[in-house]
């Protein structure tokens, strides 16, 4: 039964928590984030990684020598019982002592934050475990490390061995673990279709909380979904989700978000995806990257949705449906359509916009007419032949 206590090491909210106090424009936040670090390296020991993140000079963490003291202290005492019990399990005991012993020291190097030696215990482990389930969790470990140390490399080894892993008999509850691992790792280099797809089907199953909260897991999915699934989709798969609306009390401006832009109330939608950026986009490291590129696809999502149900529109009644000023909507479609990312144009003498229906919707409705079309011709051609038979 240990093998299946899934350990939350190394503790993700910490890197989380350093980004925060790393950027200025977040310093609403710096006094409870600091607070929670402190908290957190405390909690569990990190002596290393305290004393890497205060060495420099612009650390945002302020340097307490007693305390790192008193961590190192600890640290080497927990170490030294461990290199015991290692070496005692190797004179004496079975394989499965020996294994137990040497994971028992890679996660205490995992979670007091000593990378190098912690990827090097882990992978020692990983080839002296027998097991699968073990093993399997041993590399969903090293991916979790990646996370907190922002490896990509550490990630995408790890990713690719689980997948591995995993197809030679992992178990149901590992191979739902891996799509939020994937899924994570998804949405962190932007790729938030796929992203969305795999945390969408890790969404009634959810037990990677070793990797995220419940909660900030449903956020993902919400704000992953609202890009990329089609209106249909969205009122499925996330507004009609059980899941999602439970959590949704405690996720007020994402649940907003998706019915919003669902239910057509632009200016609420606007509202909302504003709050959005500040609330969970720019405060993330796994989105904050694509903060701006997220905002500008979620407008774009928003133009395309209403000038697709009109073949004209004046500027003014444009800007009323999204709260804004005329220039400002202006100013933004003009962009949009010079890209080629809205497919209309802008009669500025009379303050219209008109759509040139080439949009991907408007092309499938054009495709299925053709289509149809096509068909019937064939039917009727089939039908005369036949009518010369019989008559």
């Amino acid at each position: 039964m240990a093998d299946d206590i899934v350990l939350p090491i190394p503790n993700l909210s910490v890197p989380q928590h350093l980004f925060i106090l790393s950027n200025p424009s977040l310093s609403r936040l710096h006094e409870e984030s600091q607070k929670e670090c402190l908290k957190a390296i405390q909690d569990d020991e990190m002596a290393p990684y305290y004393q890497a993140v205060t060495s420099s000079s612009k650390s945002p963490l302020p340097l307490d020598s007693k305390l790192l003291s008193t961590l190192q202290e600890s640290n080497a005492t927990t170490l030294k019982t461990l290199d015991d019990a290692l070496a005692s399990a190797e004179a004496t005991e079975g394989e499965s002592e020996i294994s137990d012993a040497l994971k028992a020291r890679a996660n205490f190097l995992t979670r007091i934050g000593e990378r190098d030696k912690a990827i090097d215990a882990q992978k020692l482990a990983l080839e002296k475990t027998p097991g699968l389930g073990s093993r399997i969790d041993i590399v969903l470990t090293l991916i979790r490390i990646g996370f907190f140390w922002n490896d990509e490399q550490l990630i995408v080894w790890g990713l690719d061995k689980a997948e591995k892993l995993i197809e030679e008999g992992g178990d149901w509850d590992r191979r739902n673990r891996l799509k939020v691992y994937q899924g994570l790792h998804l949405l962190s280099i932007r790729q938030f279709k796929r992203g969305g797809e795999l945390l969408l089907d890790a969404l009634s199953t959810f037990t990677a909380s070793e990797l995220l909260k419940y909660n900030d897991f449903v956020a993902l999915t919400v704000i992953a979904g609202a890009l990329t699934l089609s209106r249909v989709d969205l009122k499925k798969k996330l507004i009609g989700s059980p899941e999602v609306n439970s959590a949704l009390p405690e996720l007020p401006i994402p649940g907003d978000l998706v019915k919003n832009l669902y239910d057509c109330h632009y200016d609420k939608f606007f509202k909302a995806l504003a709050l959005l950026e500040q609330t969970h986009l720019l405060p993330s490291r796994i989105l904050s990257p694509h903060a701006r590129f997220y905002v500008r696809e979620m407008r774009i999502l928003a133009y395309a949705q209403l000038l697709e149900s009109y073949r004209s529109l004046t500027l003014e009644s444009l800007a009323q449906a999204f709260g804004v000023s005329v220039d400002f909507v202006d100013n933004e479609l003009s962009h949009f359509i010079s890209t080629g990312r809205l497919h209309a144009s802008i009669d500025k003498v009379h303050g219209i916009v008109e759509t040139t229906k080439t949009s991907e919707a408007w092309g499938k409705k054009i495709n299925q007419f053709e289509q149809v079309v096509r068909q019937g011709d064939v039917l009727l051609n089939e039908l005369q032949r036949l009518s010369k038979v019989l008559y």
